[in-house]
């Protein structure tokens, strides 16, 4: 699947394609958007009631997504919500986040596609590239500062956060802190830093547990360094199948990944703890098409996800959801870890300095990680 965080193109590998894709927006409170013309070419924002847009969603009939299947954040339920609620047929096709930047503007004369899912670094990226447009939800206000574009190009719907995943038949006490796994005598599974985003927010949350942040990331490669010097990294990758062979003693993963795995593999043998010292926060944003053949569709499949069943449906799936009001149900919350493990995880702060770090953390890795484990 490309959309996976541990998988797909690597942090350093998007961004040379966001280089390469980069060569713009106002609202009120909850319907902002603006509208496909004729000529696909979108026209100026306007006001419209989310009545209106429900009326004209219904007689657009289907919404077409790009990186949002449905075995992605249970997607396949929210695609069955909005099919039988609104009566909107839906079809996608799995991509990258690059990919469906790059898609919406190789199509602005032709366009197929109404709405995609990129991670959260991307959302400026295809504001920048301009190829969306604007629309804020009812629930506006309840979104982060962080978790969106302030003109309503990009929005949050779910957010993951750096986790320790322990298989207990291995490790006897699961780490619950960046101290714990420092003390520990067991491999720990980074992931490849050199290319997998996800591996490279797990040195950024090793640096915001202790002091540093996206620009300055020798605390997290410094904790990473000392346990090479140990041999207690291990180069083995974190695979369902290795997992389940008992060859992966603690590995960091996005939580939803971990909490996923767990449930698949055994809930009583593995552990997933958000690391107390502190963690890093990502998510993924919805951005409409400026260019979508259905764009109230698109707006109303925004509305529904970030809507409390949208909400819950992504948390059935592990993602954890952005709005903090939303009451999930008792066995959807069971899936989930306690909102007290994350009081001291916190976002990306500015994803244009991470950009430029990013691009220096693979030499970094390999200088003074990776030297000591050859």
């Amino acid at each position: 699947m490309k959309k996976r965080w541990h998988k797909g193109t690597g942090m350093i590998l998007t961004l040379a394609l966001v280089t390469a894709l980069s060569a713009c927006s106002g609202g009120s409170k909850d319907t902002t958007a603006g509208t496909a013309a004729a000529n696909n070419n979108a026209s100026a924002p306007q006001t419209v009631s989310l009545e209106d847009i429900t009326k004209l969603a219904k007689e657009e009939g289907q919404v077409v997504s790009v990186g949002m299947p449905d075995n992605w954040a249970n997607w396949k339920e929210t695609w069955a919500d909005i099919l039988s609620t609104y009566g909107l047929k839906h079809t996608d096709t799995d991509m990258s986040s690059a990919e469906e930047i790059a898609k919406f503007d190789a199509e602005k004369n032709k366009p197929t596609a109404d709405i995609g899912d990129v991670g959260i670094a991307f959302g400026p990226v295809a504001v920048d590239k301009g190829v969306t447009q604007p629309y804020k939800t009812a629930n506006w206000d309840e979104i982060p500062d962080w978790a969106k574009d302030k003109d309503g190009h990009w929005v949050v719907g779910y957010q993951g956060t750096i986790s320790f995943f322990t298989d207990k038949n291995l490790v006897k006490n699961a780490p619950k802190s960046w101290e714990d796994l420092k003390n520990g005598d067991y491999k720990i599974i980074v992931g490849d830093v050199t290319k997998a985003a996800q591996a490279q927010m797990a040195v950024v949350a090793a640096a915001y547990a202790f002091g540093g942040d996206e620009k300055n990331i020798e605390p997290g490669i410094a904790f990473f360094e000392e346990l090479a010097k140990k041999g207690r990294i291990s180069l083995s990758e974190a695979s369902v199948a290795n997992i389940e062979k008992g060859e992966v003693p603690v590995t960091l993963l996005w939580d939803f990944n971990a909490l996923g795995y767990r449930d698949q593999l055994g809930k009583d043998r593995f552990d997933v703890a958000i690391p107390k010292e502190g963690s890093v926060v990502g998510g993924y944003a919805t951005i409409i098409n400026k260019y979508a053949p259905h764009p109230n569709a698109a707006k109303l499949a925004r509305e529904f996800i970030l809507s409390d069943e949208g909400q819950i449906n992504l948390a059935k799936g592990y993602a954890r959801p952005i709005r903090s009001s939303v009451k999930l149900p008792d066995d959807v919350a069971a899936k989930l870890l306690p909102q007290e493990e994350y009081a001291n995880a916190k976002p990306i702060g500015d994803y244009k300095v991470w950009e430029e770090t990013a691009k220096k953390l693979p030499q970094l890795w390999q200088e003074r990680v990776l030297v000591h484990l050859n």
